[in-house]
């Protein structure tokens, strides 16, 4: 038994250190992002940013399935994209839209990096209960749960965020962005 724990510590060790590595490269392209264009997202209304992770996840699937691109990119940049919506998605559900920018490139990596923080945190306790069954799935399950999750924010959005028992929009944003991350470590790291 302490063996197998202690492999297991390990494990969700690497876990964590693969995780923070692509939530930088996450960041940084966020960054890049945020210098070009400046926080133009902050118009985004809930439904437009949930059209927009749909779109994302479903060109994921669509080339899973198809096994070919004509745009030239592939899968993993759209899961970088994935993430770095899911956390804007939580900065608009934390701050509301906006008619034009209302912040600084410096305010929107701090909140970046808080959500971030929370996504991170979030996984650790989840995988320390799951035992790191994530890394025995399929990308395409990720992509597959990652549409479910989609769904679920549509139909919330439709019932204006009446629910009876699920979670709420910001517990779906956190698992898109978990389970993208996934996507991202098992396109780079494999199996």
């Amino acid at each position: 038994m302490h063996l197998k724990s202690g492999q297991m510590a390990k494990d969700n060790k690497k876990t964590e250190e693969q995780f923070r590595e692509v939530m930088a490269e996450c960041r940084s392209l966020f960054a890049k992002k945020l210098h070009d264009y400046g926080p133009s997202w902050r118009i985004l209304r809930p439904s437009s940013l949930t059209d927009q992770l749909f779109i994302k996840a479903k060109r994921i699937r669509s080339l899973e399935m198809k096994k070919e691109s004509l745009v030239g990119e592939g899968i993993r940049p759209e899961f970088v994209g994935l993430v770095n919506y899911g956390i804007i998605g939580l900065v608009q559900l934390d701050r509301g839209f906006v008619d034009a920018p209302d912040m600084t490139a410096d305010e929107a990596l701090a909140l970046y990096d808080a959500f971030a923080g929370k996504a991170l945190d979030l996984m650790l306790r989840k995988n320390h209960d799951y035992d790191e069954a994530w890394r025995a799935m399929r990308v395409s399950s990720y992509t597959d749960f990652i549409l479910t999750k989609i769904q679920r924010v549509k139909e919330i959005e439709d019932l204006g965020g009446l629910t009876i028992v699920s979670e709420g929009i910001d517990a779906n944003y956190m698992d898109i962005i978990n389970y993208a991350v996934f996507g991202v470590i098992k396109l780079t790291y494999g199996e």
